[in-house]
């Protein structure tokens, strides 16, 4: 991992790198089965190279308690390992570019479950164009990995009515992961 993050530290593939403070890679554990993946970067992530450590990081953090995980029991990254300009969503061609080091730590983690958080990325796991409500809670088996999209945590800033569900989604990937 530590020579995928130098390539990702030293990555000029597109131009997010121009406007970035720090790439952010991962955080958690390098030997857990469970991977949570993000779209990308935000404004804290950019300053700390830190995946989820803003809002949604602590919307993330209650979701993880509420099925008695911690964030050092799982491993979270993002698509994007640097953050689009005011926040705006991913183009395609920035998603092009930077997969193949999110392959590269799915390659060294071997995860038993993905969960992809929000809609980017979860078309990106399942290589399906579908909408957020037909897809979050769902498990998918893809090449041995259980893959569980669910919403994006900052989805509750903006309706509070997705931490319920997400609730129910976190009960389905401790479901899972406590028989695997």
């Amino acid at each position: 991992m530590k020579e995928l993050a130098i390539k990702i530290k030293n990555c000029k593939k597109c131009d997010l790198w121009e406007t970035r403070n720090l790439p952010t890679i991962y955080s958690g554990n390098l030997k857990s089965k469970i991977m949570f993946i993000g779209e990308a970067p935000g404004r804290n992530e950019d300053e700390t190279g830190m995946p989820f450590c803003g809002r949604a990081g602590q919307i993330l953090d209650e979701l993880l308690e509420y099925v008695n995980l911690k964030r050092e029991d799982v491993f979270i990254t993002n698509i994007l390992k640097c953050r689009p300009p005011s926040n705006r969503d991913p183009k395609e061609e920035e998603i092009n570019e930077c997969k193949v080091y999110l392959e590269e730590q799915i390659k060294i983690l071997k995860p038993k479950i993905i969960c992809p958080l929000g809609r980017f990325s979860s078309r990106y796991m399942l290589k399906k164009n579908l909408e957020m409500g037909d897809m979050h809670g769902k498990i998918f088996k893809i090449n041995n990995i259980f893959i569980i999209p669910m919403y994006h945590p900052a989805a509750v800033i903006y309706d509070n009515k997705k931490r319920e569900i997400l609730k129910k989604d976190f009960k389905k990937l401790i479901k899972i992961y406590d028989s695997n």
